[in-house]
């Protein structure tokens, strides 16, 4: 989502929306309101040359989007990928139009935007040649069926890229106890919600269970420090404590951490934000053949 990141893609003050194909599920929907879009672009911006430097596809390749929320990763995807033919879908109708405008403003031309389930997607077998999928899994209780669904859309040996982050890659300095707690409140509500904010370490093994071959995985490190002012702002601010910050109210309302330890928590990560502090976080990127 991380990302579209996609992400461009955790119960961050966001809409959790339920859909039926067998048993219900939840699907995050990206962006869902103001605040969250406004992180989602900060964390797409910071991020696109740590993260999709290495992604393009060749003139005239049907690639496949899924989840694309409000387009946070599909402007540097169609960018990357000029003359590709690029299909983005989200399950919400408000992201899918808030995408559509994004890609209008940044002149991008090459992506056919429609609203669908990842679970039911209204293509044929090997209608695609590669697939993009960032930020979503994180979100979704069955992951490895989800990709088992979107490989039935994929051409013989076609590829799958897929990106998240992984909340237990986080460490800092200088270190604190109640920052700690904070972040926790996300990977807890996310769990409680049926994602995984710590699924970025499983993608090898969750592409292997759905029959992805020659899976390759790379870590992406953002390392932080006074010396990389863009990102102490553009990621360590703006991206990562926006996004703690943001589980405020349903980690107190659901009695997760006291008010007064989750307030020093954000206050420690502002802290490493100063001349002296540090701050890491991992992404985890993914790619498959079917």
């Amino acid at each position: 989502m991380w990302p579209n990141n996609g992400l461009q893609r955790t119960a961050l003050r966001a809409a959790e929306i339920r859909h039926k194909r067998g048993n219900m599920k939840k699907a995050y929907v990206h962006g869902y309101d103001h605040r969250e879009n406004i992180r989602l672009q900060d964390q797409a911006s910071t991020l696109v040359e740590l993260l999709h430097s290495d992604t393009s596809y060749p003139a005239g390749t049907r690639v496949l989007e899924a989840g694309c929320g409000v387009g946070a990763q599909t402007v540097t995807l169609a960018s990357n990928s000029p003359d590709a033919l690029i299909t983005s879908v989200d399950i919400s109708e408000v992201s899918v139009a808030e995408a559509k405008r994004r890609a209008a403003t940044a002149g991008v031309n090459n992506v056919q935007f429609e609203q669908a389930d990842i679970f039911n997607l209204p293509f044929g077998p090997d209608a695609f040649d590669h697939i993009f999928v960032c930020f979503v899994l994180e979100h979704l209780s069955r992951p490895v069926e989800a990709l088992s669904v979107l490989k039935n859309h994929l051409r013989k040996d076609g590829t799958i890229t897929v990106i998240e982050g992984d909340h237990g890659s986080v460490y800092f300095y200088p270190d604190s106890e109640a920052a700690h707690k904070a972040i926790q409140c996300q990977v807890e509500l996310q769990r409680r919600a049926g994602g995984n904010a710590m699924i970025g370490r499983e993608l090898y093994p969750l592409l292997r269970q759905a029959g992805f071959n020659s899976v390759q995985v790379s870590p992406r490190m953002v390392y932080v420090d006074a010396s990389k002012p863009d990102l102490v702002e553009g990621f360590t601010k703006k991206t990562f404590t926006a996004m703690t910050e943001g589980v405020f109210e349903p980690a107190i309302k659901a009695g997760i951490i006291e008010q007064h330890v989750f307030e020093q928590g954000i206050r420690d990560l502002y802290r490493t934000t100063e001349t002296d502090g540090v701050f890491c976080y991992t992404f985890f990127k993914a790619i498959g053949n079917k």
